[in-house]
């Protein structure tokens, strides 16, 4: 049975809202199928707006993924501004798909994927507009199943009220065993309903559905145990890994936004995972091993890609983009096959000890030499050393030097805030650090005109981390640092105007700290926050802090615990945590243990060139750390005319 596009009762109300281009789709290489042809239907959704949600690239791939296969469609739908969410409500206009304009609700699933915790009142919005019951308790047999993914999967109890199921890992193999176990229940004739097809969907052990298990604490506040409340449940979930990932050279058709979005380029992935070993890192954490895309893989995948889309620049990435094992020839071969098109080539972010001026020679030849950006992370040696982030401000001094040296004359460095063991003077060497970048940077140019800025974040702890047991920085603490160290840098006369500085209060922090490490007790607050008009708190300009705590307040102590005991308070190894039956592949112990080298201040090597530290997920694969190189270069060797 058909369903028919709500575009007509849209289109008279775009006039009136700001943006209107973001609602229409369209986009190049965007697929809509016939709905009568396909019996498994799925709307994809990056939970905010348009403009952020289209370039992901976890969403694009899935989204081209499932429409490969025949008898399958999938559809993308964002997050409506608050101007288009109060039209749609006032003419009951529902969520719709950008793709075919769709009702949400129509959909045998509606997945979301999180990168952030920040975007859960976004989902509920999206939720209730597409007239789906917000608490999946409530939710019947025509509902879509509404399942969670992304890195914020990996800890889905603040939201697990809301969802039927998570899958945490990589979602490319994942939706398609989905997919055929939602179309056998459906070509059965839908047998004990909604509970059945979740149950089928739980008993392989790589789908969580929060309704299966029952969480019991103790008089304290603390988890006592999380226990399957159904037989052939498993009492763990396994993550979900792409071992190669040559075999899934996606988006092969990327997606050209029709309005302006955050990244405009075509972007290829060259590996996942890392095993530096960053210990507030919660990315490198969970997407362990490390695999590479192969050099002729990602020279095919950029090809295909330049011609699908007319884009002019590439970006290259992954977590660290600059270890990739033939990132040198990589850089080389693109740049000489598109110099003549002028395709410029971009890494998110360089690490310091990575950065040669030949590879950002190769980076820039084609296109515009902007800044360098570089991630330090800690201020001081000592606190480089607690987070494991091994980069000297000697590395660093000796690499902006190289780059001052060769024109550049724009660097930025990352910091965060907060981080375990911190004290102000470990945040005022932050400023120290800066001045002697500008200054090294005058002395080997012979400019004044050298800039640096320095952009500091909050920490935030995060689960599957060896900093998930640490206490999270109050905001007062967090604002009072911060305030001397600006201080610090205005106040110098000599190199203060060179140095620009940046950073968040600590407000946004303890709220994503209180979801990020929050068990089911923390939905009663996000539900609350979402009904008291909640919306989009990833953005400064609609973030309300006093909105999430006036809602813990009024929430939280009813269950005997607040905002503080789920933000700065330090877990001990004994307590169980909310995410302690979701297997990221990472021993605890292990964790543990890096946790408390840390608090020794010392450093670990990487294990992609040093022995095996035992973390546990390779063993768990069954597989040797892949380090490369293939010995392959990048094919055709010629520059292409």
């Amino acid at each position: 049975m058909s369903v028919d596009s709500v575009f007509p009762q849209l289109e008279a109300l775009l006039p009136h809202v700001q943006k209107p281009i973001q609602y229409v789709g369209g986009e190049l290489n965007s697929t809509v199928k016939p709905w009568d042809e396909c019996d498994v239907r799925w709307a994809l959704m990056y939970p905010d707006a348009y403009e952020v949600g289209l370039p992901n690239q976890g969403v694009m791939i899935l989204y081209e993924v499932l429409n490969e296969r025949q008898g399958v469609l999938a559809e993308r739908t964002y997050s409506v501004w608050p101007d288009l969410e109060e039209l749609m409500r006032e003419h009951k206009v529902p969520q719709f798909t950008v793709d075919g304009h769709r009702p949400v609700k129509a959909f045998d699933v509606f997945g979301l994927s999180f990168s952030t915790e920040l975007g859960y009142t976004n989902m509920l919005t999206a939720l209730d507009l597409a007239g789906i019951p917000l608490a999946a308790k409530d939710r019947g047999l025509d509902d879509p199943i509404v399942l969670a993914g992304g890195h914020a999967a990996f800890n889905p109890e603040p939201i697990a009220e809301f969802i039927d199921c998570a899958v945490i890992g990589d979602g490319e193999q994942a939706v398609l065993e989905i997919t055929e176990i939602v179309r056998a229940w459906k070509a059965e004739g839908r047998p004990g309903g909604r509970e059945e097809v979740l149950f089928r969907l739980a008993r392989t052990g790589g789908v969580y559905v929060p309704g299966f298990y029952d969480v019991e604490y103790l008089p304290d506040g603390r988890i006592g145990r999380v226990v399957p409340n159904k037989s052939g449940v498993p009492w763990r979930v396994s993550k979900h890994t792409v071992m190669d990932l040559d075999e899934w050279p996606y988006p092969k058709q990327p997606l050209v936004p029709l309005a302006e979005t955050v990244h405009e380029r075509m972007s290829v992935e060259i590996f996942r995972g890392c095993t530096r070993g960053c210990r507030f890192c919660q990315a490198g954490m969970i997407t362990r091993p490390v695999r590479e895309r192969s050099i002729t893989g990602i020279g095919e995948m950029v090809e295909k890609g330049l011609k699908a889309t007319g884009f002019e620049e590439v970006g290259l990435l992954s977590l660290s983009s600059a270890d990739h094992s033939e990132i040198g020839d990589i850089a080389k071969g693109l740049a000489d096959r598109y110099t003549d098109d002028k395709i410029g080539l971009s890494l998110p972010s360089t690490r310091v000890d990575a950065f040669n001026v030949d590879l950002a020679n190769e980076l820039t030849r084609n296109g515009r030499r902007s800044g360098l950006t570089f991630a330090p992370e800690g201020g001081s040696e000592r606190m480089r050393k607690v987070i494991n982030k091994m980069v000297s401000e000697e590395d660093l001094i000796r690499t902006v030097s190289t780059a001052y040296g060769n024109g550049w004359r724009q660097v930025k460095l990352y910091f965060m805030c907060g981080l375990p063991t911190e004290t102000d003077e470990d945040v005022l060497q932050i400023g120290d650090m800066a001045v002697n970048v500008i200054a090294k940077g005058r002395e080997v140019s012979g400019q004044n005109d050298i800039r640096c800025t320095v952009s500091i974040g909050g920490f935030v702890p995060k689960p599957h981390t060896p900093f998930q047991w640490a206490p999270q920085l109050g905001v007062e603490e967090t604002d009072a640092r911060l305030a001397k160290l600006r201080d610090k840098i205005r106040g110098d006369k000599k190199y203060g105007r060179s140095i620009g500085f940046r950073y968040h209060d600590g407000k946004p922090g303890i709220v994503e700290g209180l979801l990020s490490r929050g068990d089911r007790r923390v939905g009663s607050v996000i539900r609350a926050v979402y009904e008291a008009g909640g919306r989009f708190d990833g953005w400064r300009e609609h973030f309300s802090y006093d909105l999430w705590m006036k809602s813990a307040e009024k929430t939280l102590p009813g269950f005997g615990v607040d905002v503080d005991w789920y933000t700065t308070r330090e877990r001990t190894y004994e307590e169980v945590l909310p995410w302690d039956h979701l297997d990221s592949g990472l021993d605890k112990e292990w964790l543990w243990e890096d946790w408390q080298d840390s608090l020794d201040e010392t450093e670990v090597e990487d294990c992609r060139w040093t022995p095996c530290f035992d973390c546990g997920v390779c063993p768990q694969l069954d597989l040797d750390i892949q380090i490369g190189p293939t010995g392959k270069k990048l094919l055709p060797l010629t520059v292409v005319k």
